[in-house]
């Protein structure tokens, strides 16, 4: 039986890991939708290498920075098959580590939507590596790791440790917060704001393969945020329902603030599911749906705010979704997930905002650390003639439409033609 159940929980964990890693897609897409044609290529890149490269740091470095935990022993130790050796049988620790590592992986490709479209590939390349081997691992293991005692201390002064069920604040306000700092340092895209202050509209490239993102991202949420128990006897169908309320709740309040808006309906859903995760496993399914409701509200109204009033150049709308929902969310922890309100109890408010406040702070002194230094060292943005022709040219050679866009092979396909109409 205890063998059986050690396989149970290695399955289950890894159900989630999978869930998660697909939800890169939904990444994917969601910036191939959004970002002009001549970028789309250069998105779908993005997302694969930033996960190739934030995976290895993380293995190698993050993990244990977080956890104290490195892999770099024999096969047998780190699959639990030498007993006594500090791994759980049946690689349970390995596939743990898979689950973690798409969170972590989340943090560029989160950023990726904000510098779309002017990014260099090796800098932010760079970045993703530094991140997610230092400055992520090290705010995870205060909150997540039990590192320097942090959440002992926070219990002892608050009352309740910090909550952050399932990242809310670890991994989305982190994020989102660190994103501000990259695309602070880049500057907007040219051409977005005129001389005189108004701004130049430039709608989503694709609003199908956009709203295919959402859903992608959508689906995957529910390993996110459920698998977060990270174990089978910890599973509650409460984060399930809990997560589908605040989904809904970010579409409907996005829905009537938008005025049917296609791009804020399909981010709305997403603002709701950032801002659960922390609360997740102690709100009632009606708090959950007033979190996704504020969540939607937010980000419609953020967004907004920093394009066309404080004229920062977000692509995606990163910091408003992840950066603001994410905070909401940790602080509504401790709102909705009081006994007083329907929740389960056991989270503190002051905590949850001392909590979220520290991790945003964290998250922008990361961003504007890393991508100034970089921006420093080896420039952050294409030259003026690189952005103009786009990212995927520039950068990759080819675009997503190769017998329009790319000149030698549009010619090349003009020849061919004449010759098979000559032929024939």
């Amino acid at each position: 039986m205890e063998s059986t159940s050690a396989g149970i929980d290695v399955l289950f964990i890894l159900l989630g890991a999978v869930m998660v890693l697909a939800m890169h897609a939904g990444f994917a897409f969601l910036e191939v939708g959004t970002v002009r044609r001549k970028n789309q290529v250069n998105a779908l890149v993005k997302i694969l290498t930033d996960f190739a490269v934030s995976t290895c740091a993380y293995f190698f470095i993050g993990y244990a920075v977080a956890y104290g935990i490195n892999f770099l022993a024999s096969a047998k130790v780190i699959s639990g098959a030498v007993a006594g050796a500090g791994f759980a049988p049946k690689g349970y620790d390995l596939v743990k580590f898979f689950f973690l590592a798409t969170f972590a992986a989340a943090i560029p490709a989160i950023i990726s939507g904000g510098i779309a479209e002017r990014a260099k590939f090796w800098p932010q390349l760079c970045a993703t590596a530094v991140i997610t081997a230092l400055f992520y691992p090290g705010f995870e293991g205060l909150i997540w790791g039990t590192r320097l005692g942090f959440q002992q201390w926070v219990a002892a002064t608050f009352g309740a440790s910090f909550h952050d069920f399932a990242g809310s604040v670890v991994v989305h306000a982190f994020g989102g917060w660190t994103a501000l700092g990259a695309v602070v340092m880049l500057g907007a895209r040219r051409g977005r704001y005129r001389k005189n202050g108004s701004v130049v509209g430039i709608p989503p490239s694709n609003i199908p393969f956009l709203a295919l993102g959402a859903w992608i991202l959508s689906v995957g949420w529910f390993g996110f945020n459920v698998m977060s128990a990270q174990k089978m006897d910890g599973i509650s169908g409460l984060v399930a329902l809990n997560s589908l309320f605040a989904m809904l709740g970010g579409v409907l309040s996005s829905l009537v603030i938008s005025r049917n808006d296609p791009g804020f309906i399909h981010n709305g859903a997403l603002a709701g599911l950032v801002a659960v995760c922390a609360g997740s496993d102690v709100m009632h399914p009606v708090g959950a749906l007033a979190t996704g409701a504020i969540a939607g509200g937010l980000f419609v109204w953020a967004f907004n705010q920093c394009q066309n009033k404080w004229k920062i150049d977000d692509v995606l709308g990163v910091w408003p979704l992840h950066g603001f929902c994410g905070a909401m969310g940790g602080i509504a922890c401790g709102v909705f997930g009081q006994e007083a309100l329907g929740g389960m109890g056991g989270v503190s408010l002051t905590a949850q905002i001392f909590g979220t406040v520290l991790g945003v702070a964290a998250a922008t002194a990361t961003g504007f650390l890393v991508y100034g230094v970089l921006k420093a060292v080896m420039g952050l943005r294409l030259d003026p003639e690189q952005e103009f022709r786009g990212a995927d040219l520039s950068i990759h050679q080819i675009g997503a439409y190769p017998e329009t866009e790319v000149p030698s092979y549009a010619d090349d396909v003009a020849t061919q033609n004449g010759v098979i109409r000559a032929e024939a």
